[in-house]
């Protein structure tokens, strides 16, 4: 029975797309509504959009003005239905998204979490799709980069251990090019030119298989703690990489970083050790 509903809410939608196509209003330019699409109360719209996936929803923002009005509220009904059939119950009930204050922004969360497919062998992320965990294999470091790289933009993430660092627990960023599987107990991201990393274990800062100083820049600074959320700031448009912990800014770590597809990382090499990465958006400036 629901999939004829869905189904037809598809049809409709399309129709209603169609309709607004027509009148010259096409997918990626915003503009005022006419016909179907622009007669259709705000209720029946959601009814219909909370049948729809993630990248349909997406595109509905750039049908026209009162389709985007409509999916504007990221706590509306459209974005809590489709958290709840895109999330697990973990996720959703527990404090892994407690800093994503939004349905919306909990979706955006999973599209950018650590990949499944995009790690070393040694490694799965478990049913949360948040949460890596490395399976106890000796003389290996193992990593994963997330989903979705970035070229422009500001963009901010959390990352946090919920198990043993071991000698070496690096986060940091990576291109498509950086291995994420290595022999040995190294020091991963950051083992060549295609990788920046932050050693949680030793506090020093590495890239080009090279030590770039310790980080943070202080006397006696504080060793990483289990459970402490570090938040990772990229600037794609100031080209610097940049964390902090408990919302105390610890200082830009890198700069000068290329103009190339740039991914959020972690490497680790303790058995049966997670790391959980959350995206949080743009970060908020001050």
């Amino acid at each position: 029975m629901s999939g004829a509903v869905g189904g037809g809410a598809s049809s409709c939608i399309g129709a209603a797309a169609a309709s607004c196509s027509s009148t010259g209003f096409v997918s990626g330019a915003v503009g005022g509504c006419v016909g179907i699409a622009g007669r259709l109360p705000s209720r029946v719209l959601e009814h219909l959009f909370s049948y729809l996936d993630l990248p349909d929803l997406m595109r509905c923002t750039l049908v026209c003005w009162h389709w985007n009005s409509v999916l504007a509220d990221e706590n509306s009904e459209v974005w809590r239905s489709l958290c709840a059939r895109s999330l697990t119950e973990e996720a959703l009930r527990s404090d892994i998204l407690c800093n994503i204050p939004t349905y919306k922004g909990k979706l955006k969360s999973l599209q950018h979490a650590l990949s499944s497919h995009d790690c070393s062998r040694n490694v799965y992320v478990k049913k949360n799709g948040f949460t890596l965990h490395r399976n106890p294999i000796a003389q290996s470091t193992d990593g994963a980069r997330g989903k979705i790289g970035f070229t422009e933009g500001r963009h901010a993430w959390e990352i946090w251990w919920e198990g043993p660092l071991g000698t070496v627990a690096v986060i940091g960023i990576a291109t498509k090019r950086a291995p994420m599987q290595c022999q040995g107990y190294v020091a991963l991201l950051g083992s060549d030119d295609q990788s920046w990393g932050w050693n949680l274990v030793d506090n020093n800062l590495l890239h080009n298989g090279e030590v770039n100083g310790n980080f943070p820049q202080c006397n006696n600074a504080p060793k990483y703690q289990i459970g402490e959320r570090i938040r990772v700031i990229l600037d794609m448009d100031d080209k610097t990489l940049s964390f902090e912990r408990g919302f105390e800014f610890l200082g830009v770590a890198f700069r000068g970083l290329p103009k190339a597809c740039l991914f959020p990382a972690v490497s680790a090499v303790y058995g049966n050790t997670e790391v959980t990465m959350v995206y949080l958006g743009k970060p908020l400036d001050g």
